[in-house]
């Protein structure tokens, strides 16, 4: 049985979909105003392994990832690039596709943009209003009334006496109370805007992601997720809006990622240690910043610095280089390790006890590849169809091992120097053999050879 920590209830809790063997999982995607950066790619990787072991464990999953493609962040971009707003978002929702295929992340099956479904937005507000849970004071907003709503806080273990100490009402807002919030803002001179019963104007953000849950994925479903700053007040405030205005529970299970820490500090553009996917994939392999990523628990904060990604590199090539030199195999074997992988996943995802596994599998097949060649084989093809689960160890060897290496080295020099070498051992002239093997080594290439043959790759 499969089972994942609701931060609703802070227990682990076996999963019962609401119906039969299907799941419904709604992610809070990104604002598409600039790159995503590398806490973003924490919550897409960890929400695609989510993905992948629902899909492999047999469940049918609907899996939705919302985009934020319009709100004050964006507005602002726009305006300083001296285009629009939705050309913006355009540009960078494409860099988004670009930076998570980089990363193996697959595509959700639904992927709404708040713009499309700025409708249902409207008739969401309305029955809130009806219902007295929203008003709209005339100025053109529209507000939450965060005090009539009985459940407010049961999210995060906020109550609303404390939340109300300190909190102030904004000169330009017309609010019955600070905690109150806005689901329809008036249009303000230059910004984009729609059409609303309570004039033109554009949707609050928390509002968007209520209407586009409920329209994909129905009033109740099974699981919702998104990064560790929005449980407050974003998801409160879904909870509010959605459960006040079904009169139905909203998400049963609410999954969290941790946090992405830059050398033990929060990552910040003021304290100069913001990295975006493009950036950090310059420099590493994006199956090394990947295997980082999967390597620590989805709840768990993680430390992104130069040696986590030096272990994640080291880590990959000890995988690599257990796999070079085999035949090509089906899976076969290793049905303890598969079942011990099973065990970790299922315990809420637990991934890095997952890597331990392949870790005791890799052990395994180079004990066997001296003496048995083909259970050796069929133990790696094993290794790969585990590793896939969590997106890694889908390369050749080789062409993991020798990434980088363009523009480096020329590779065509290193293979003909490689096969002076073993023409070289063949004549038994080990100094000519020894003194290419320096030269090779001078180049910043290390050889290794094998029952496979000689392979190489890049020295550190």
């Amino acid at each position: 049985m499969l089972s994942i920590y609701n931060t609703l209830s802070k227990t682990k809790e076996v999963l019962k979909p609401l119906e039969g063997n299907k799941v419904s999982m709604y992610v809070c995607g990104m604002t598409v105003y600039d790159y995503c950066h590398i806490g973003h790619a924490r919550v897409m990787v960890a929400f695609d392994v989510v993905a992948r072991w629902l899909r492999h464990s047999g469940y049918d999953l609907t899996y939705v990832r919302n985009i934020t493609d319009i709100d004050d962040k964006i507005i602002r971009r726009a305006q300083e690039n001296g285009e629009s707003f939705d050309r913006l978002t355009a540009r960078m929702i494409a860099s988004m596709h670009e930076d998570e295929a980089r990363l193996s992340v697959q595509r959700p099956d639904q992927e709404p943009c708040a713009t499309e479904h700025i409708a249902g937005m409207h008739a969401m507000i309305q029955t809130l209003i009806d219902k007295g849970y929203a008003y709209a004071p005339g100025n053109g907003d529209v507000y939450y009334r965060v005090g009539k709503f009985a459940g407010y806080g049961k999210l995060s273990r906020m109550k609303i006496e404390d939340l109300r100490i300190g909190a102030r009402i904004e000169v330009d807002e017309a609010k019955d109370d600070p905690l109150d919030f806005v689901l329809w803002k008036g249009v303000k001179p230059g910004e984009p805007s729609w059409e609303s019963p309570w004039g033109p104007g554009r949707p609050g953000w928390h509002i968007e992601c209520s209407v586009m849950s409920t329209c994909c994925l129905g009033d109740t479903f099974d699981i919702h997720g998104g990064g560790p700053d929005l449980v407050f007040p974003h998801h409160e405030n879904e909870i509010a809006q959605s459960e006040a205005a079904t009169g139905k529970s909203y998400a049963n299970t609410w999954m969290h990622a941790g946090a992405v820490r830059v050398d033990g500090e929060k990552m910040s553009k003021s304290l100069g240690n913001f990295f975006t996917i493009r950036e950090v994939l310059e420099k590493y392999h994006p199956e090394v910043v990947r295997y980082l990523l999967v390597s620590s628990h989805y709840r768990s904060p993680i430390n992104y610095s130069e040696d986590s990604l030096k272990e994640a590199k080291g880590a990959l090539e000890r995988f690599y280089h257990s796999l070079k030199g085999l035949p090509n195999a089906a899976p076969a074997g290793g049905e303890a390790f598969v079942e011990r992988f099973a065990k970790a996943m299922n315990d809420d995802f637990n991934s890095p006890e997952a890597c331990a596994v392949l870790f005791e599998l890799v052990r395994e097949v180079n004990r066997l590849r001296d003496r048995d060649l083909h259970a050796a084989a069929g133990l790696a093809a094993r290794l790969k169809e585990l590793a896939s689960l969590l997106g890694v160890l889908q390369l050749e060897p080789e062409v993991f091992l020798q990434a980088g290496a363009e523009g480096k080295v020329d590779a065509a020099q290193v293979e003909a120097l490689i096969q002076a070498r073993l023409a070289a051992r063949a004549a038994k002239d080990w100094a000519e053999s020894d003194r290419i093997r320096d030269q090779i080594t001078a180049m910043g290439v290390v050889l290794e050879d094998g029952k496979g043959g000689t392979t190489w790759r890049l020295a550190e």
